[in-house]
């Protein structure tokens, strides 16, 4: 029975299932009673290559807890897409992943602050034009020797204010789709590609990102791609860190039980009421229930400079 329970685990809480993300949907299927710890902040590395985008680090949840996914600079599946990072929703007691997706148009990602361009609505990090990304290099960093579609546009920086709140919900974050986000959550959504797939994967395996280890501080906070150069949130590279496999014989206050249960949580984020600012540093991880359930699936409905993205359109 537990290694029954162990597989439904591990086949749940991958967030990138290769569904279709919309709005009002937890697509991993896994519920979690702690909130996810705060976001890093980090120097964002140049972008290497002329037309990637930069998608966003984040906490991810696997069968020792939180890891941190590093920020990464990702070819995008198709020339016009923009992509919608993943967010961490509360509702109804339980911590519930939204994963990302790819779309014309960027959609809700929970009013999260992941810097650089998203700083919680919309993107301001730069734009598709003639089918070339320009990048806005008041807002992230790119490799100019390399990449020359580039412009300055410092009236969407935001500074007076730094959140690093990373879930939306009560004791978090309260936003709402926006008309607009709601329109972009009705288009059409690419999936994950598989090198960010292979991204997630190899975070998800090296202890050094368990936030039971690194206590909120990962060893590798951005890289500059897929299999690329691992970078500290001061920007120094770290190539030379160990990367030590994720330990399955956890202790038993960082260890997740598992149960499973029918799907009864409607994760809809448009009604979370105004909530200060959590405390949610995870100096050491208290044990942890995680409800593995089926995916559910509704109607079709997304700085300061160069440290936090406090931008918002």
């Amino acid at each position: 029975m537990k290694n029954i329970l162990k597989i439904l685990l591990l086949l749940s809480i991958v967030s990138f299932t290769g569904l279709k993300t919309t709005y009002a949907q937890v697509s991993v299927g896994v519920s979690i009673t702690i909130p996810p710890p705060e976001l890093v902040v980090y120097s964002q590395p140049p972008c290497p290559v002329d037309g990637y985008l930069w998608c966003p680090g984040y906490w991810a949840y696997g069968p020792d807890g939180y890891y941190w996914v590093p920020g990464v600079w990702v070819m995008p599946p198709t020339v016009g897409y923009l992509w919608t990072p993943g967010y961490w929703g509360f509702e109804g007691g339980y911590y519930g992943w939204h994963a990302g997706y790819w779309g014309p148009h960027i959609g809700f990602y929970g009013g999260v602050n992941y810097g650089y361009g998203y700083g919680g609505v919309g993107f301001v990090g730069g734009m598709w034009q003639g089918g070339h990304f320009r990048y806005n290099t008041a807002v992230v960093n790119v490799n100019t020797t390399v990449v020359h579609n580039t412009y300055i546009n410092r009236t969407v920086i935001n500074n007076t204010s730094i959140n690093r709140t990373s879930f939306n919900g009560p004791g978090g974050i309260a936003a709402r789709p926006s008309p607009q986000e709601q329109i972009a959550m009705n288009e059409h959504h690419v999936r994950v590609t598989p090198q960010q797939v292979s991204h997630e994967r190899t975070a998800r395996v090296d202890r050094n990102q368990l936030a039971s280890v690194n206590h909120g501080r990962p060893a590798t906070v951005a890289m500059n791609s897929v299999g690329g150069r691992h970078f500290d949130q001061q920007g120094h590279n770290v190539a030379s860190v160990h990367t030590m496999p994720a330990n399955r014989n956890t202790s038993a206050n960082t260890r997740a039980s598992v149960t499973t249960r029918q799907p009864n949580m409607v994760h809809n984020n448009t009604n979370h009421p105004q909530v200060t600012h959590p405390n949610n540093n995870m100096q050491r991880q208290p044990q942890s229930q995680v409800h593995v359930q089926q995916p559910q699936h509704f109607s079709h409905p997304q700085n300061p400079e160069r440290g936090r993205g406090g931008e918002r359109h």
